[in-house]
């Protein structure tokens, strides 16, 4: 596999045109007190680009960012960005991060010293991990999808090719949102590779049969997630049937992107309503202005698109074989009982977070590698 060394650098031109396309936005109305109750409120979208404009420092981003190793590389054909980090320790175990939507490779960074290197953040040497994050097909500075069928089981057979051509037999891998479907699906497809996989959902779908013997928890469960879905599930309804139509917005207008993915970050986390209780401004900016500049905003949703034209479900029987462990963070989009999980994984860890949301690797660091850490440590 021809591995070359990547380094971001985005051209000054295209930075001066997103602060002049800011300069231009058209604002929409507001119901008045409205909030967030009817999408993205337009105050706070109004106070976030005008520090777009004005104050957020991408070159100091662009800085952090480059500190980390940062590749491409073409698998089956795809080219792919990924970082690729040392463990320092003794032994370090080779371990594939995923993200999802609406993040990117960007939701790891706080992870990845705390799992190089725990001797230096109050750990053991011998927890260190190699740490792997690549972006996923049609997110940030992989390539654009322009070929159909690139769902979660097309992304897991790329990730196994990826461990493959960077020399590691087998690994171990977590991921959250998209990245847990990805996950479970490589423990699904090539458990003989998998150390032993972790999540922060149970994505794949067990399977229930016609008269399924659900516990009242699962039923619960159940009703919840479709409760969810008619109350918050319009974004991937229409980025699983008409993702082109909202392109050409979102593409267009960097004021329009900043709503679409705040709104999520701020409705998805275990922020009280207060999205800067989690993420700050640069935080923030660093993921829309990571979409914005390479133009993925289209190609990022497709995933819906394709993954509802290739759904997965396992057959009466089937588990998902290497051994897995759940974290479940309490602000998630969905809360499964742990014999739910139990139908899908050959589940040996469930850890019930006292805190944290969907995005646990950006708001939880601590939390996450602590449990990663204790899970991973028995399979070594």
């Amino acid at each position: 596999m021809n591995v070359q060394p990547f380094t971001v650098d985005i051209p000054a031109s295209l930075l001066q045109d997103l602060k002049e396309r800011l300069e231009r936005t058209r604002w929409p109305d507001d119901s008045p007190d409205s909030g967030w109750e009817y999408g993205s409120n337009l105050a706070y979208i109004q106070e976030l680009v005008e520090y777009w404009q004005t104050g957020f420092d991408w070159r100091a981003q662009e800085r952090t960012i480059n500190r980390l190793a940062h590749y491409r590389t073409s698998v089956d054909g795809s080219g792919i960005h990924f970082i690729h980090e040392r463990g320092k320790g003794p032994n370090p175990l080779p371990l594939l991060l995923t993200h999802g939507w609406p993040s990117t490779f960007t939701e790891m960074l706080k992870v990845i010293p705390l799992l190089t290197d725990p001797a230096a953040h109050s750990g053991d040497a011998a927890d260190s991990f190699d740490v792997i994050v690549p972006s996923l097909p049609g997110y940030g500075f992989s390539d654009l999808t322009t070929e159909r069928g690139v769902s979660v089981g097309r992304i897991a057979d790329l990730w196994a090719g990826l461990m493959a051509g960077l020399g590691y037999t087998s690994f171990g891998a977590h991921g959250g949102d998209w990245g847990a479907g990805i996950t479970a699906r490589l423990g699904y497809a090539h458990p003989d590779r998998l150390t032993g996989i972790h999540v922060t959902a149970v994505s794949a779908t067990p399977h229930l049969g016609p008269d399924p013997d659900l516990s009242d928890a699962e039923r619960a469960f159940m009703q919840a997630r479709e409760r969810w879905r008619q109350a918050e599930g319009g974004y991937g309804h229409i980025q699983g049937t008409k993702p082109q139509t909202l392109s050409y917005g979102l593409n267009d207008s960097p004021a329009g992107l900043a709503a679409w993915i705040t709104e999520k970050f701020r409705t998805w986390s275990d922020c009280n309503g207060d999205v800067e209780s989690r993420f700050t401004k640069d935080e923030l900016l660093t993921n829309i202005t990571l979409y914005w500049v390479t133009g993925t905003i289209n190609s990022s949703t497709r995933i819906y698109y394709e993954s509802q034209r290739d759904p997965w479900s396992l057959a009466r029987g089937e588990r998902i074989e290497p051994p897995s462990a759940v974290a479940a963070f309490p602000k998630d989009l969905s809360h499964p009982p742990r014999e739910w999980g139990e139908r899908v994984f050959n589940l040996q860890r469930w850890t019930e977070m006292p805190r944290g949301g969907h995005f646990a690797a950006l708001e939880e660091p601590e939390l996450l590698v602590d449990d990663l850490r204790a899970f991973f440590r028995s399979l070594r």
